[in-house]
């Protein structure tokens, strides 16, 4: 009698969610909003909030809270999202392998970048995609802090940062090329052609990155090491508003080398050689290591291993 009640008791979830209830909450869940997600699912607000209110019927716990017009996940709505995710995982993969037995080739391929690498992988992508035309494809751009939260959320299949954030998650890491950290002014700087050292460079305005940037604590980490303070005038939160405003004359600045890919090499930023610099970084490949890649991830995987420096060209 025991052993039946407990089958039973294990089947309980498969006899009351339905896929459809889990992938509808796996899109709240990510989204956070009802709205987007039924945007998303091409399905009416109603249609949605019904196949979450069944599900949350079915676990007996709520899987979310409402304040105004924002919603929170609880903490037993976070676990049941990336449960979700993996259920959604396993029939994407399983999806992809019927596909390659028909001889097709397409999938869901989620990418997350820091928002340096976005002067390359867009190429990588691009022609990733030429080969594999009828894939499904997201991209996401953030900073560091941006990325342990996406790779804590198990939201993207691959991920490419230089600095190795400390996750929930053991991570499968995986070297992909070199990215050199610079320091860069306006070319009629009065420091430029010159050897700088850090005590100089100490004196001059600097554009920091945000909060939470590798950039920006790989620079503070070059100053402290030599109990130096940085003459931190702006933060700004992506490259194309550093290099303005060093173009504008409001400061120096470090950013990646990948950064000054497009620029003109005579245009008005300049590279300057400063004691310490370049600092020799690398963009890693990362995902949680006991994750299950689907077919398209591995594919690109691969695609990048082989490839590597191909499309950074400085």
């Amino acid at each position: 009698m025991t052993t039946d009640s407990n089958s039973t008791s294990g089947n309980y979830l498969i006899r009351h969610a339905s896929l459809r209830q889990i992938q509808v909450f796996e899109s709240v869940a990510r989204n956070l909003s009802f709205t987007r997600a039924a945007e998303e699912l091409h399905l009416t607000q109603p249609t949605v909030s019904a196949q979450v209110k069944s599900l949350a019927e079915a676990i007996e716990l709520p899987l979310y809270e409402q304040l105004g017009r924002n919603i929170f996940l609880t903490e037993i709505g976070e676990t049941v999202a990336s449960s979700c995710r993996e259920i959604i995982d396993s029939f994407t993969n399983l999806e992809i392998k019927l596909d390659n037995l028909k001889g097709m080739k397409r999938g869901r391929l989620r990418v997350a970048v820091v928002s340096t690498a976005k002067y390359f992988i867009p190429i990588a992508l691009g022609e990733f995609c030429k080969k594999y035309p009828d894939i499904e494809l997201s991209l996401q751009i953030g900073n560091r802090d941006t990325l342990l939260q996406r790779i804590n959320e198990n939201l993207d299949d691959l991920y490419i940062l230089g600095q190795i954030p400390s996750t929930s998650y053991e991570l499968k890491v995986l070297p992909f090329t070199p990215n050199k950290l610079v320091i860069i002014s306006n070319r009629n700087h009065e420091l430029v052609g010159k050897k700088v050292s850090l005590e100089r460079l100490a004196k001059e305005p600097f554009i920091m990155r945000e909060e939470g940037s590798g950039i920006r604590s790989a620079v503070n980490k070059a100053f402290s090491d030599k109990g130096l303070t940085i003459n931190e005038r702006l933060t700004m939160n992506t490259n194309e508003a550093i290099k303005h405003c060093v173009v504008g004359g409001l400061g120096m600045s470090c950013v990646s080398e990948h950064t000054l890919y497009l620029e003109d090499k005579n245009g008005p930023l300049v590279e300057l050689d400063v004691e310490g610099f370049p600092i020799e970084k690398s963009w890693n490949i990362v995902y949680p290591a006991g994750k299950e890649l689907s077919l398209i991830a591995s594919e690109f995987l691969e695609f990048l291993k082989e490839r590597d420096e191909e499309y950074i060209d400085l």
